[in-house]
């Protein structure tokens, strides 16, 4: 079995906002390294999470990054959400076929009792 050490990769977290990114990262040694970049800079980069996993690694902007040099990668996003709350964003159909047509109703969750253990 390999020591501990040798196993040792980098993490990243990443939150990927409407205006900036922030990349966390920690190397192999465990200590954490913060990164800040705007979401959105195509003269500079076309992938703001990604370019900052090149910054952090010491990479050149476009290098290839080496699966062998990382971990983990947890992302998460509000760009999503924020479009959704100030009603941005393009318009969209939802489509449901006939087997699905109470998909909409069970998504608002709009129900007397919501935490009932028994509905029916």
């Amino acid at each position: 079995m390999p020591a501990a050490a040798e196993t040792r990769k980098w993490d990243f977290w990443i939150d990927r906002g409407g205006t900036f990114t922030d990349i966390i990262g920690r190397d192999p040694q465990g200590r954490l390294h913060p990164r800040k970049l705007l979401s959105e800079n195509p003269e500079a980069y076309a992938d703001a999470a990604i370019q900052g996993i090149r910054d952090l690694l010491g990479l050149k902007a476009g290098a290839a990054i080496s699966a062998d040099a990382i971990g983990d990668v947890k992302m998460g996003t509000t760009v999503a959400t924020n479009a959704l709350l100030e009603r941005k964003g393009d318009r969209v159909l939802l489509l449901i076929s006939k087997g699905f047509r109470d998909a909409l109703r069970i998504a608002y969750q709009a129900r007397p009792d919501i935490f009932a253990k028994e509905i029916i």
